[in-house]
């Protein structure tokens, strides 16, 4: 494979193996200047390897690395053009936050005006412009995040790796962190690939998303079209559209496409070929429950297993078409009233359901 004229970043075929163990699989992707992409997947999947590939931390068994036209993966890590933010922060306890995120830009003998500059500047950009004197000790753990990433940036680098910078924070502050990155990212434009588990952080945060599972990438694409659909059971499930219904394909009388599931007719959307066993899913948030018929095209009668209330919604377990289907309803004053066990029906759109490909 080669790589793309017009890509900034190209990692072509990548492998990496630690013994027997297969951690990255013949991996590829290529990234547009400016952007920002996230590596998400569950633990193990080769996400963070990749990551460090790219910043020299670690050498492929094979493939190659491109940036801005450049191959890198055979040169060393401070020649790259990239700087990483690691999760545990990495800062220097002797040093004040000036001369931490001064650091590199020392080690590139640039003049002490231009540095002092450059760190007043990055400083107020992550809004640490009087925090320059204190020492990380002194720092909250979201200011010591903003300290490795103005350390991160003050060198002006090419790419910019993240490696799940937020995991150590809580809640409240990794939300806010995260519009904290996003914005910085668009003022600084650095181009940035960010490593996270977390779905939510992901879509938030990212132009475009890399699935991981298994060391290669499942699909990549804007977080709309990856949440809507999902190229893979596997991508389904770590969604959360864990509801995933396979059967045979048929046109019904009405003309509709439908699938058997347990002697009921499931409505799908329109199918392009028939007689054909694929695999589709019913994200949980697009499932109704009612006490009453609905009009959609898929109502079934069904009991509620089990509900578990999270604030604005509840996640119940319904058994459904002889099955358990996961949904998340609006917490509401009918919804709060419901029980384990009440008789209820289950409905959604044919539109809602996601077709994930042949069987």
């Amino acid at each position: 494979m080669a790589a793309r004229n017009d890509a900034f970043l190209s990692l072509l075929s990548l492998t990496k193996s630690y013994g027997a163990s297969l951690i990255v699989n013949q991996l590829s992707l290529e990234l547009d200047q400016g952007e920002f992409v996230s590596l998400l997947g569950p633990s193990g999947c080769g996400k963070t390897t990749t990551l460090r590939m790219i910043a020299g931390f670690v050498n492929p068994d094979s493939g190659e690395i491109h940036l801005g036209g450049h191959r890198i993966d055979t040169k060393p890590t401070d020649q790259r053009g990239a700087t990483m933010v690691f999760q545990n922060y990495a800062l220097f306890p002797h040093m004040t936050v000036q001369q931490n995120v001064a650091f590199g830009l020392r080690m590139q003998k640039i003049a002490k005006d231009e540095i002092a500059r450059r760190v007043g500047q990055v400083l107020e950009l992550v809004r640490l412009s009087g925090f320059g004197q204190r020492y990380p000790r002194e720092l909250s753990g979201g200011q010591q995040q903003r300290v490795a990433l103005a350390r991160a940036i003050a060198p002006n680098p090419k790419l910019l790796l993240l490696d799940e910078p937020l995991s150590n924070l809580d809640a409240k502050l990794r939300k806010e962190l995260r519009r904290d990155l996003v914005e910085i990212h668009r003022t600084a434009g650095t181009t940035t690939v960010f490593v996270t588990h977390d779905l939510e952080e992901a879509f938030a945060m990212s132009d475009r998303v890399a699935v991981m599972n298994q060391g290669h990438i499942e699909q990549f694409d804007r977080p709309a079209t990856i949440f809507m659909a999902p190229r893979t059971k596997f991508i389904s499930e770590f969604l959360g559209h864990s509801n995933v219904l396979t059967g045979t394909v048929r046109i019904n009388q009405a003309g509709q496409s439908v699938i058997d599931c347990n002697g009921a007719e499931v409505v799908l959307p329109p199918q392009q070929s028939v007689n054909i066993t694929k695999r589709f899913a019913i994200p949980g948030h697009l499932i109704n429950v009612s006490t009453a018929i609905t009009g959609e095209e898929n109502c079934f009668p069904a009991r509620i297993q089990s509900l578990s209330y999270v604030g604005a919604a509840i996640h119940c377990d319904l058994m459904v078409l002889g099955r358990v289907l996961h949904a998340t309803i609006p917490a509401t004053l009918e919804t709060l009233a419901l029980k384990g066990h009440d008789d209820i029906h289950a409905s959604w759109r044919a539109s809602s359901v996601i077709t994930l490909g042949e069987d």
